[in-house]
């Protein structure tokens, strides 16, 4: 297995490359990012590096910009220490969601993602709710989601198979295993989940346990954890940045920042796919614009009053429905709103060079 291979670049990839770019410029993958600097690596070391001009500035978004796990054009200079990032090669995935806050922006996260494990704390963090939304970003991606249950040994055998079935109601096809950082329960399940050449992502609130995981797997106390606060029962921020990491076996893993803010723009496919049963209801639905609120002969109402739907998850599907519309309206208007503003800079610079 050459270095490349070893580091995800699978047959897909190859197929996506542009054949003129490689040969002038190297493939590498995004290790991490920080503001206007990357680190890169081709499978010998982990190189510092910057964006060609053209790249930064012919980029019409954030999305448009290396992150986290993706594969590059690089040109490598003085032996190897500094490296110059010439173009993002095609993603498989792309994990995002929208900035946190007011600003209707795209936050990319990671790319390039197999397998998401999607956190939870079984003690106090666990919202079913908050895991469909994160159930939403993934399936969104076509990553496949793992739900990893930390903290089990805090609770009773019983309460962790209740609230796996609770779990599996909502998503019955995807893997859900219960873990505990303390004990050691079932970290040596997860992993011999993780397989060579494949990568994963770590996903969660700050607390749920996602760095002292990724320090037992690779087992030994390598990054950064905090204590959680008793009083909140909330862990403080430990994980500024998103960092790949390779395993002994192979494995590729990226942890990821606590996530206050879960907002979605665009998430149609994420929501079908989350809440399939929704939408092959509303297929039976009596009018084609049911709003699944208040009208007769809706399919989803009528499941609801015969105790085959939670309300609950009827609401929470609309309203991040609406969100997604309302989000990516907003950002369909800034979107021409900045072009209009570049053409007005490019049409401004013309006239001044023609006089």
């Amino acid at each position: 297995m050459d270095k490349l291979e070893s580091l995800g670049y699978g047959e897909w990839f190859r197929t996506q490359v542009d054949t003129d770019m490689t040969v002038i410029h190297e493939v590498a993958r995004v290790v991490s990012v920080h503001k206007d600097s990357y680190v890169v690596t081709k499978g010998d070391g982990d190189v510092f590096a910057e964006l060609a001009g053209n790249v930064l500035y012919t980029a019409s978004s954030s999305a448009d910009l290396p992150t986290t796990g993706d594969w590059i054009y690089v040109d490598f200079y003085d032996d190897d220490s500094l490296a110059i990032i010439h173009g993002v090669i095609p993603r498989k995935t792309l994990l995002k969601r929208k900035t946190a806050g007011k600003k209707v922006e795209f936050q990319l996260i990671a790319a390039n993602i197999d397998v998401a494990f999607i956190i939870q704390s079984i003690d106090y963090n666990l919202n079913l709710r908050r895991l469909e939304r994160y159930l939403v970003m993934v399936n969104e991606s076509k990553i496949t989601p793992v739900i990893l249950l930390s903290k089990c040994d805090l609770i009773s055998q019983d309460e962790v198979e209740e609230i796996t079935a609770n779990i599996l109601s909502i998503t019955p096809e995807t893997t859900v295993l219960a873990f505990s950082n303390l004990s050691g329960k079932n970290i040596d399940e997860i992993k011999r989940s993780l397989l060579p050449g494949h990568t994963y992502c770590l996903l969660g609130s700050s607390g749920v346990g996602k760095t002292t995981l990724l320090n037992r797997i690779v087992g030994r106390a390598q990054f950064e954890t905090q204590s959680v606060s008793k009083k909140e029962s909330k862990g403080r921020h430990t994980t500024t940045s998103r960092e790949l990491i390779q395993l002994e076996n192979g494995a590729l893993v990226i942890d990821t920042p606590g996530m206050r803010e879960l907002g979605n723009i665009s998430v149609d496919i994420g929501l079908d796919e989350t809440f399939s049963e929704i939408s092959e209801l509303a297929q039976h639905c009596k009018f084609g614009n049911c709003s699944h609120t208040t009208e007769k002969g809706c399919a989803i109402l009528a499941a609801i009053e015969d105790g085959e739907l939670s309300e609950q998850r009827l609401k929470n599907f609309l309203k991040m429905q609406s969100e997604s519309a309302f989000y990516e309206m907003s950002y369909s208007e800034k979107r021409k709103k900045d072009k209009a503003f570049g053409k007005l800079i490019k049409s401004t610079l013309k006239s001044k060079d023609r006089r």
